[in-house]
């Protein structure tokens, strides 16, 4: 849902320095520092009183071997669902919003675009596209009510924002259909109205209504209880733009010649058989990426439909590139990316921060440091000025080589009413949320 990342910080620049002017440690990935740095913010009273009456792990709860993994609470009879929306204060009122209307999705857009995730530092902020947005929020079996926007009700300016889709991820060995919850987004000026509890759980109250129990999703803050928590790494692709911008920073005895030369790509891909995916590849696609992805404790349960939806390439969207074997003719490896730009704020010479973000890659024939080198390429061609990964699956065994750094962002990721006994380490993770 939500990324803090800021800055590359590759062994040749130096990254934005953390407030504490310490380098993050391997163990401040770990659930025990996440619960003590959580445990000492509550003694501060910064208790999170909302998330404490939710069935979600309970940092109490961490290291309880006793308590079971799966469903937190049972299913409620629909009968007992809420059927009218909660209330929202007075000057406010509920709509679902459709994204098939030009105008609903234009309004979406603008909000998001002036208030949805900055950094830290206050320099970048997401720039989803509209197509982006369409992509994300309309999948096989997608519910229109789930698109839940908040509007002023004397001038039906859309203010806030929260969406679900529906997904079916398997943890472990049970596949479970959940909702995978995005876009949580509150005005600028209302921040302060205590709006994000009550858009959650009415989206909460509205998945319920379609017999749902369960939900995924990601920020970048520490909520109670992550099930695992990731590293944002970055490679620059156009390391001029990004030092100008103060994405990176020049690192010591580095001239901006050297490190644009450190960052060169070759001209082509290097590995034969090496094209973009198109329709008749789904099946194919299909059988490696559910293959791959058994390997890991929680995963989507992709079928065709799917992979159709959310692989097959959609210009400035989503990128997708396989191997097929010029002898057999077999789909043996498979490559993609997301776009999502970021606007850069307060630079007078630039305005859009051109960024891809990895998302499902597997290898079987072809070194996977090959494959992402060809994606970083392609990348490269289409001009993008920067490609972002985070350190789950097998993403970890190519990052140092092909010059990712690693940046300041830190990306939890959540699941509602289920538990898992203990934290997963970021490779046991074979799921991607936008």
């Amino acid at each position: 849902m939500v990324d803090s990342n800021a800055s590359s910080g590759s062994p040749e620049e130096t990254q934005n320095p953390n407030p504490d002017g310490n380098e993050p440690s391997e163990s401040d990935l770990t659930l025990d520092a996440l619960t003590r740095k959580v445990q000492e913010s509550l003694s501060l009273g910064k208790k999170h009183k909302f998330w404490e009456t939710q069935p979600v792990g309970q940092f109490k709860d961490v290291g309880d071997s006793n308590l079971p993994e799966g469903p937190i609470e049972p299913p409620t009879p629909l009968s007992e669902v809420k059927q009218e929306p909660y209330n929202l204060p007075n000057l406010y009122e509920w709509v679902t919003c459709d994204m098939d209307s030009e105008e609903t999705c234009n309004e979406v857009y603008i909000l998001l675009t002036n208030n949805y995730v900055e950094d830290d530092d206050s320099m970048f902020r997401f720039n989803y596209s509209k197509e982006f947005l369409r992509w994300a929020l309309r999948p096989p079996g997608y519910f229109r009510s789930w698109h839940i926007g908040v509007r002023v009700k004397s001038s039906k300016k859309l203010v806030a924002f929260i969406t679900g889709v529906p997904a079916r991820i398997r943890v472990r060995d049970d596949i479970v259909t959940m909702a995978e919850v995005n876009f949580l987004c509150v005005h600028k000026k209302l921040r302060s109205k205590r709006l994000a509890p009550v858009m959650i759980k009415e989206v909460t109250r509205r998945v319920h209504l379609e017999n749902m129990w369960q939900a995924a999703y990601t920020a970048g803050v520490v909520l109670p209880t992550p099930i695992s928590t990731c590293q944002y790494w970055h490679r620059s692709l156009n390391p001029k733009k990004l030092i100008d911008v103060g994405f990176s920073r020049l690192g010591a005895r580095m001239t901006m010649s050297r490190t644009i030369k450190l960052y060169k790509l070759p001209e082509s891909t290097v590995t034969p058989g090496f094209r973009k995916m198109e329709l008749h590849d789904v099946p194919a696609v299909t059988r490696l990426l559910r293959t791959y992805l058994s390997q890991f404790a929680v995963a989507p349960d992709f079928d065709e439909n799917d992979v159709e939806h959310w692989l097959l390439p959609k210009e400035d969207v989503v990128d997708s590139y396989l191997v097929e074997s010029p002898e057999t003719h077999e789909i043996t490896d498979f490559s993609s990316f997301y776009t999502l730009p970021s606007s850069i704020l307060g630079n007078q010479n630039y305005s859009i921060l051109k960024a891809a973000y990895s998302y499902y890659n597997v290898a079987t024939s072809t070194p996977l440091l090959q494959l992402m080198n060809d994606a970083l390429i392609m990348a490269k061609q289409k001009d993008y000025d920067v490609f972002n990964a985070l350190d789950v699956m097998q993403n970890e065994s190519f990052l140092k080589e092909l010059k990712f750094g690693p940046g300041d962002g830190k990306l939890h990721y959540y699941l509602y009413n289920y538990r898992i006994k203990q934290a997963l380490k970021s490779s046991e993770l074979g799921l991607v949320l936008l």
